[in-house]
């Protein structure tokens, strides 16, 4: 049985939770299994390294970056090794460039575009551990890449596809997927199981238990997740194509505070106007989510839409250029919001779910500034304070507590 297991940074933070991935490693490498282990950076490297480069340039190339990031991976892989190597235990630990993870060249966001699996194979059938940073991967001229913030969860599901594991077990700092972030909603409630579909909407929405694109490359290829805790043996929730029959009208509230909403204001009512926007903005790697288009007065309207912050001041940088293109009035930008939702495939067949969650909203007194839906997700934006508020009454609204 060839099993993946991918740990986050929190997981080998420091010498006793090293050893005791190593130790949960071995307990499967003995019990006769082909072990392949992905690592993050250990605890909050990545961030003291974000740090400290924007203390040297306060707009740091993004291969600059790359190159910097990718130090955070080795170093837990090179430690994960020794680790085991003290403890008897043949182990080799492996770079994206020594594996040959090919990406494109979006630098900070680079998507993988194939692995080559030959080396790791070779060092399976010596009966070795083989460690593998998770996180990067090197492009067409063999510069190293990141896959974006989470990127390990990625690296995890990839490798499992390539590989043809029999497992991918992802672990965290939690023992599951829970109907919200137990951090703001204490009794919220462990789910068994959980629907790729599901997931990847709550993972896109601020759930930060598993890395959107992991869940995209899962669904994609088949490959069924566990997530559990590196800290217990609890049993973790499933991600898999179809969960159980009987299903929760909600899975689960998420909420995410890295938002920021821009507003053009007084554009041409014509076509081709918003087109132009949002192309300029996909050609920069920047991801709009809500969208909102309100007819304004003489001929105009306004279009506001949603970003990362941290994509906040490239697409401000696109609005500028565009407004050159196209008469518009202005624009605005506003940063204190986030988003709120719920997700749940049991959704489409339940009428009143949306007003519930209005209803919810408006008994706490919160006001919402914006609204998207889908088949399984309401999304709303309000003011980024009354975020986790807003969490807990939908929560209750809906009675997902354990």
């Amino acid at each position: 049985m060839l099993i993946v297991k991918k740990f986050g940074g929190s997981s080998v933070a420091n010498r006793e939770r090293i050893f005791n991935v190593a130790r949960r490693c071995i307990e499967d490498y003995k019990a006769g299994n082909d072990v392949v282990v992905v690592l993050s950076a250990m605890g909050d490297t990545t961030d003291e390294l974000i740090e400290m480069a924007h203390s040297i340039n306060p707009h740091p190339p993004k291969r600059e970056m790359d190159m910097l990031l990718a130090v955070g991976e080795q170093m837990s892989v090179a430690y994960m090794g020794m680790a085991m190597d003290s403890l008897g235990i043949p182990a080799i630990s492996l770079n994206a460039f020594q594996v040959k993870m090919r990406t494109n060249s979006s630098y900070g966001s680079a998507k993988l575009k194939r692995i080559d699996t030959e080396r790791i194979r070779n060092e399976l059938e010596m009966r070795k551990i083989v460690i593998i940073t998770g996180f990067q991967g090197i492009n067409k001229m063999e510069d190293l890449t990141t896959l974006g913030r989470g990127g390990s969860d990625t690296t995890a599901v990839a490798l499992a596809a390539a590989l043809h594991a029999d497992a991918c077990e992802i672990y965290t700092d939690v023992d599951g997927v829970y109907t919200a972030d137990p951090r703001i909603v204490p009794n919220a409630r462990k789910l068994p199981e959980i629907s790729y579909s599901e997931m990847l909407e709550m993972a896109s929405l601020g759930a930060k238990v598993l890395h959107n694109r992991s869940v995209e490359l899962a669904k994609k290829y088949g490959v069924q997740l566990v997530v559990r805790s590196s800290l217990n043996t609890n049993e973790g929730t499933v991600v898999k194509e179809a969960a159980r029959m009987e299903r929760m009208i909600v899975s689960g509230v998420a909420s995410d505070k890295n938002v920021a909403r821009i507003s053009v204001m007084g554009v041409e009512n014509e076509p081709g106007v918003a087109f132009k926007v949002f192309n300029s903005l996909a050609k920069k790697n920047i991801n709009v989510d809500i969208i909102l288009q309100s007819v304004g007065r003489e001929g105009t309207k306004d279009i506001a839409f949603t970003v990362a912050k941290d994509d906040l001041d490239a697409a401000i940088e696109v609005i500028k250029e565009d407004m050159k293109i196209f008469t518009a009035k202005g624009y605005e930008v506003e940063t204190g919001v986030a988003k709120v939702s719920i997700v749940g495939a049991g959704m489409t067949t339940h009428p009143g779910v949306a007003a519930k969650m209005f209803g919810a909203l408006s008994a706490g007194g919160i006001n919402i500034k914006m609204i998207s839906t889908s088949e399984i997700r309401i999304t709303v934006v309000v003011d980024e304070n009354e975020a986790d508020r807003a969490v807990r009454l939908i929560h209750d609204a809906f009675d997902l507590a354990d």
